[in-house]
């Protein structure tokens, strides 16, 4: 019972910390795409996509599936 106690409660605690993570990581994005960057056409599509998906996600509250997303799309950047 403890464990169920403490895995709720780091759920729960878990959850703002990624809504915290979403803005940045959109941030972080949209400067590296403003610095320029030597992706495809095709590949800075792809970007902006996962990009706009993970603001949808973090607007509607699913923010671990945002944090999926974006990161897929900081990736594709390089960047971290």
């Amino acid at each position: 019972m403890k464990h169920l106690t403490l895995a709720a409660a780091i759920a729960l605690l878990a959850s703002p910390l990624l809504a915290g993570q979403c803005p940045a990581d959109i941030a972080a994005i949209d400067a590296a795409l403003a610095a320029g960057t030597e992706l495809s056409e095709a590949d800075l599509a792809t970007v902006q996509e996962l990009r706009d998906e993970g603001q949808a996600l973090h607007d509607s509250g699913d923010h671990d599936a945002s944090v999926q997303t974006l990161a897929e799309a900081k990736t594709l950047l390089g960047i971290e």
